[in-house]
């Protein structure tokens, strides 16, 4: 087992536009950040500074972000040309279209394990909406030319969790593409069977977690609880862990709320960071 907090880390917080239709996983990545710097006694490096979104379609918002975007890219190599382990609090899924790219280039054997309520996994053609949320995964594995690479193989990425899913994202996993391990029992042991004893890069969007448990803007039915997160990590830790990143965290409930506490999200993932 080599788990993150087995080798130096490298902490990272991206707090630029990326496709948001509000500006409140800006302020919830920041929150994400501080509760890491705390736990992992690191000082952050933080990407980006948040602008007002732009609620435009895809191409216009990759436009918007792509210079805080390819600041991330910069800044993500740094940490593992550095060999560190990169923990990230990410605002939107969209800057893993940064991230994603450049871990495959450093560490091509590694498995991406993508828990989300939503596939991701759609092109500019096949999304129904034209979310740049929605692209990632596609992007990321070279299916449309994103502008920041696209080395991610396919075979390389395992979906968790997700539980909406577009026709188009529906078809990559009935033919195999990507392999989906759904929510149900035995969680755990089925990320397990899907990792085989790879290298593991954890991508976690917090909507992925049932709604009530981390402020999101997606609140879909049927998803994990902390505990089934906490067990997923621990399987995870079971593994070289390459590095992982926190997506979605809004940091209220609704605009003007008061703050909402990471504690209980980053507890949960306690096998993976040992603290």
């Amino acid at each position: 087992m080599t788990d993150v907090a087995s080798r130096n880390r490298g902490l990272l917080v991206f707090r630029g536009r990326a496709g948001d239709r509000n500006e409140l996983a800006m302020h919830g990545a920041e929150l994400l950040g501080a509760e890491l710097s705390q736990r992992l006694d690191l000082a952050p490096v933080r990407v980006g500074e948040p602008e007002p979104p732009l609620h435009a379609d895809w191409a216009t918002e990759l436009a918007a972000a792509l210079p805080a975007l390819r600041e991330m890219s910069g800044a993500f190599d740094g940490v593992l040309r550095d060999g560190l382990v990169p923990v990230t609090a990410l605002t939107r899924c969209a800057v893993a279209l940064a991230t994603l790219p450049v871990l495959a280039r450093h560490r091509p054997d590694t498995c991406v394990v993508w828990f989300d309520a939503h596939a991701d996994c759609n092109t500019p053609e096949t999304s129904p909406t034209g979310y740049l949320g929605g692209l990632v995964l596609a992007g990321a594995c070279g299916m449309w030319d994103t502008g920041l690479g696209g080395e991610l193989r396919t075979e390389n990425v395992i979906l968790g969790g997700a539980r909406e899913i577009d026709p188009g994202e529906q078809r990559l996993i009935d033919d195999e593409v990507v392999r989906a391990v759904p929510v149900g029992r035995d969680l755990a042991a089925r990320v397990r069977e899907a990792v085989a004893g790879r290298p593991v890069y954890f991508h976690l969007d917090c909507d992925v977690l049932d709604p009530g448990i981390a402020p999101t803007e997606y609140r879909v039915p049927g998803g994990l609880s902390l505990n089934d997160l906490h067990a997923v990590a621990g399987v995870l830790a079971e593994h070289e862990v390459v590095g992982l990143e926190i997506a979605e965290f809004q940091g209220v409930w609704a605009p003007g709320g008061e703050p909402v506490s990471p504690v209980d999200l980053v507890d949960a993932l306690r096998p993976l960071l040992g603290c």
